[in-house]
């Protein structure tokens, strides 16, 4: 302890002369005016000033638009009391739009430790014996550097941990030790995936309707009521993307939108990591006044946080300060910096609590001391940061653990587990159909706007049929012109389905919202599935009937109305199996450039066996033939379309003898004389379509287990404090 208290004095002294502009110029020159009319004083670092309460002047205008404006008048409250609840609020003026209430809840977790396995280098427990509450009305932060644990905190508090972390310790709602039900609870992680092709208000009610049950008027107005809570009234109608005439939301306003999504069903608790993400000082601000509006209603809000500006800073509640997953100190934000100060390290003055926090716990810090230990300016040493961190970190929790703030915890902790609340019970969820219905609607809205995706990949598919229809026109219908029109099929089918590699980001984008919405239990793999498939039959049908066309008549191929049918369907289904394929390597891959590598690679294996280069019978058995040509969705769709234009044909050779079609084609490609082998080949494409989906949905679910299993576990967890 001497050691530690040695130390202590010596960061203290060190910081503040490094910190002090005295140390830099002479402290005749350098004053701080306390108030006017003072003597003037040099700067002490060493003591907080005494600062007077800001008053400010609270201004509610009509449409429920809230403005705070600072003010120097004495009769109005000041903030710290505000905040404190020890002065009734303003009353608000006729017509003006009230936040909805909010039954909020308490939240309690008493000896929690998480462990990972791998997470650390040293040590599996990510967080280490924590203890702290939430109540309703309030902001409880939890911060702490970079890999402190925050995250994992707050995830072991709302149940979404990964498969492979381990829960010990009690979690109580309400004090009652039991998981958080359907709707009662919204978590937002640190990055979403938004539909950048919708507007705020239709993103918010297509959500709306996967997540509530009942009438659209009540979907309606909870999208209203959370459009309001998170003050996008001027937002709501602007894309939340953008589009090539103007910009899409700010970085804040998008943030926003993610929170009010779990505000539609209205829950109890929010969890948020990171609300303040990417976003600058006002931003920052602005979603720090937004979300302690929203705690005044009533919601219970916990939530991570690097980093914060004096002016956030005095706006939360609580605080939980982690550092290495101890807990270092949790209760009110300005009992925090009394902590500091009690254990020798006082917040100096012109500088944020927050970064003053991280200052004293950031392990990082040491690299910094080691890279400017030999560094002088012109001054002396560069000392501003010449503390062990270690050491602080250990004082800072030594103190707490001996602390009346600690103590008083404990009591909280026993005051609000000692007697069960109200249990939070489920809201409901929208039925299966309601859901298919809703994301096959949501995706052909989608597919209508995202021209970069959809629009785009359709001219290319005309240009491309286009091309090659030029080039192969004018083949007559000769025994001569087989070869060349089995080429034609060739690169048609071949080309078109390489080009569908430009539908990835897309998909992709997919697969995110789909991963999003099904880690808060919005969507499912089967509903996500179905109504993929239905929302992309439109769009592919009218590739198909447009590049048909196109190519068809271009080519010259027979004319009949039945084969020119039975070609747009070929050719439809060959679509259908390669938007199968493309969906299974970007749920493999979930990145742009491998999937494209991947496709690419796929395709040419595919069009290399499909049996134009060289006959399917001829090709090497091992491997090639087996099990490749079979898998070549290429290879049924060229035989289907070339048996559906030469099966039933004949070609004169001389003036007797004749040569059927099937004869005709024997030496350019491999296919069957039977009439109605061009059926059975549809029937392969439309089982492959089937079967790629039907992968999908094993990969997917697959990935829903383990999530169902973590949360059995979490549960177990909480009714035992024995790890398993």
């Amino acid at each position: 302890m001497e050691e530690i208290q040695s130390q202590s004095d010596h960061y203290r002294s060190s910081s503040s002369s490094a910190s002090s502009p005295a140390s830099r110029v002479p402290s005749s020159n350098f004053f701080y005016l306390r108030k006017p009319g003072a003597l003037r004083q040099p700067i002490s670092f060493e003591d907080s000033p005494d600062w007077d309460d800001t008053d400010i002047e609270v201004k509610v205008e009509q449409g429920g638009a809230d403005s705070i404006r600072t003010a120097t008048t004495p009769v109005s409250p000041s903030l710290s009391k505000l905040n404190s609840g020890s002065l009734p609020s303003p009353p608000l003026p006729e017509g003006a739009i009230v936040a909805r209430k909010i039954a909020g809840a308490s939240l309690v977790w008493r000896d929690l430790t998480v462990t990972i396995k791998g997470k650390r280098k040293y040590s599996d427990k990510v967080v280490k014996s924590s203890n702290g509450y939430a109540l309703p009305g309030t902001m409880t932060v939890i911060m702490g550097p970079a890999k402190s644990g925050k995250s994992t905190l707050i995830r072991a508090l709302a149940g979404r941990l990964p498969d492979s972390a381990r829960i010990y310790g009690e979690v109580f709602v309400n004090g009652v030790k039991s998981r958080m039900p359907y709707g009662s609870y919204g978590f937002v992680e640190r990055e979403t995936t938004l539909i950048g092709s919708l507007t705020v208000r239709e993103y918010l009610y297509y959500s709306a309707l996967l997540q509530l049950p009942g009438f659209l008027s009540k979907k309606r107005s909870a999208v209203e009521d959370a459009i309001l809570a998170m003050s996008l009234g001027d937002y709501a109608n602007k894309l939340i993307g953008g589009h090539c005439y103007m910009k899409g939301l700010p970085s804040g306003e998008r943030r926003r939108v993610t929170i009010a999504r779990e505000l539609v069903m209205r829950p109890h608790i929010l969890f948020i990591d990171e609300p303040l993400y990417h976003l600058d000082s006002v931003s920052a601000l602005l979603m720090m006044v937004t979300l302690k509006k929203l705690a005044n209603t009533g919601c219970t809000l916990i939530f991570t946080i690097y980093q914060s500006s004096t002016e956030v800073f005095g706006l939360f509640d609580r605080i939980c300060l982690l550092s290495n997953g101890n807990t270092l100190f949790f209760g009110e934000t300005l009992a925090c910096l009394q902590h500091f100060s009690n254990a020798g390290f006082p917040c100096p003055i012109m500088q944020s609590p927050s970064d003053h926090f991280l200052r004293a716990i950031n392990t990082d810090f040491d690299r910094i001391i080691a890279m400017c230990k030999n560094w002088q300016d012109d001054h002396g040493e560069l000392s501003s940061v010449n503390m062990d961190t270690a050491v602080a970190i250990r004082t800072l929790e030594a103190t707490y653990k001996s602390s009346a703030d600690a103590a008083a915890v404990e009591n909280m902790i026993l005051k609000l587990t000692d007697k069960e609340g109200p249990t939070l019970k489920s809201k409901g969820k929208a039925n299966f159909v309601a859901k298919i219905a809703v994301l096959t609607w949501r995706s052909l809205l989608i597919m209508s706007r995202e021209w970069k995706y959809y629009w785009l990949r359709l001219i290319l598919y005309m240009f491309l049929a286009l091309c090659i229809g030029t080039m192969f026109s004018g083949l007559g219908h000769s025994l001569s012109s087989v070869g060349t029109r089995v080429a034609a099929v060739f690169v048609f089918v071949s080309f078109t389905s390489l080009l569908s590699i430009a539908g990835v980001p897309a998909q992709l984008k997919e697969i995110k919202i789909y991963a999003c919405e099904e880690a808060n239990q919005h969507s499912g793999t089967f509903v996500f599935l179905i109504g993929q498939l239905l929302s992309s039959i439109p769009f592919l049908f009218l590739l198909s009937v447009s590049s048909s066309l196109v190519f068809y008549f271009l080519i010259g191929l027979r004319d009949d109305f039945s084969l020119l049918m039975y070609f747009t369907l070929n050719f439809f289904m060959c679509l259908l199996v390669n938007e199968g394929l493309v969906l299974l390597v970007a749920t493999i891959c979930q990145n742009i450039f491998w999937s494209i590598i991947m496709l690419v690679t796929i395709h040419m294996v595919m069009m290399l066996s499909a049996g134009y280069f060289r006959i399917r019978s001829a090709l090497p058995r091992p491997v090639w033939m087996y099990p490749v040509s079979y898998i070549a969705f290429h290879t049924y769709s060229i035989q289907g379309l070339l048996e559906n234009e030469y099966i039933g044909t004949s070609f004169a050779v001389g003036q007797v003898r004749s040569l059927s079609g099937y004869q005709a084609l024997q030496s350019a490609y491999d296919i069957s004389a039977d009439v109605n082998s061009k059926w059975g080949n549809l029937l392969v494409l439309f089982l492959m379509a089937v079967g790629y989906r039907i992968l999908v949905f094993i990969l997917l679910q697959f990935r829903v287990r383990k999530t169902l299993s973590l949360r059995c576990l979490f549960r177990c967890n909480q009714n035992t404090n024995n790890p398993r």
